[in-house]
């Protein structure tokens, strides 16, 4: 019998897991990017613009964009990569992964696409000067190999960055808890058409490590030097780490 993981607040088989996942991100691709600027007023942009800024990429750079999604950190790696640099966008959900290309292409960049599981990742070790996961780790069953495989493909020097929701600053908690209990599932339903999705999202981030342990988490999958940075009171929470 399969193992027993979270989806949101249920408790699911393990491998029931990745396709109630790959339910959801099918289910908002089209309006994503709309409810990612509507969700944090456009914070987002600013959270990955310090995760870039944190990464050390830079011209000639080969770059790892892990759970891209609809691709922003993975233009911003592009840009600042250069045509010397290398940047592999990966997803384990074709509908999203298309998405990100095409708003890729649509700015005249032209990242190579992998469509695999982060918790398997195709690529030989020590491949990557920086590795990166953005609001995409706490959707994976097993976040340990994640990590681990990401600090794989890292060469030694390497950064591997986590960029996700975390747990905020204690008297912001009851707000925040109205607010995405309340407010998201009201958006999802009005914005993607699908409140349940968005109610997941609200249980996902109460159902992933706080910093401390993801610091630890880190640590154990191989990477030295992890530090975490707090945004927004600590409603999200940039990790870095490195290979050694």
């Amino acid at each position: 019998m399969s193992d027993k993981t979270h989806f949101g607040y249920q408790q699911v088989n393990e491998d029931e897991k990745p396709r109630r996942v790959g339910e959801v991100f099918r289910s908002v691709a089209s309006s994503y990017d709309l409810m990612n600027d509507l969700m944090s007023l456009g914070l987002h942009r600013a959270w990955k613009r310090f995760a870039l800024e944190m990464s050390g990429v830079r011209e000639g750079s080969r770059v790892l964009d892990v759970a891209s999604g609809s691709g922003d950190l993975a233009a911003a790696f592009a840009r600042r990569a250069g045509p010397s640099g290398e940047v592999w966008m990966t997803d384990i959900n074709a509908a999203m992964l298309a998405i990100g290309r095409d708003k890729l292409i649509d700015h005249g960049l032209f990242p190579a696409l992998a469509l695999c599981d982060a918790e398997k990742l195709p690529f030989p070790d020590a491949a990557f000067d920086c590795v990166c996961v953005a609001f995409g780790l706490r959707n994976m069953t097993h976040k340990d190999r994640a990590l681990a495989e990401m600090a794989r493909v890292a060469r030694p020097g390497g950064r591997v960055l986590v960029l996700e929701f975390s747990r905020p600053w204690k008297p912001l908690a009851r707000a925040y808890d109205a607010y995405s209990f309340s407010v998201l599932p009201r958006l999802g339903r009005l914005v993607a058409h699908d409140e349940s999705a968005y109610r997941y999202l609200a249980e996902s981030i109460r159902m992933h490590p706080d910093q401390e342990t993801l610091k630890a988490m880190m640590q154990e999958a191989g990477l030295e030097r992890v530090e975490y940075f707090n945004l927004a009171a600590g409603i999200v929470a940039l990790h870095r780490g490195f290979k050694l």
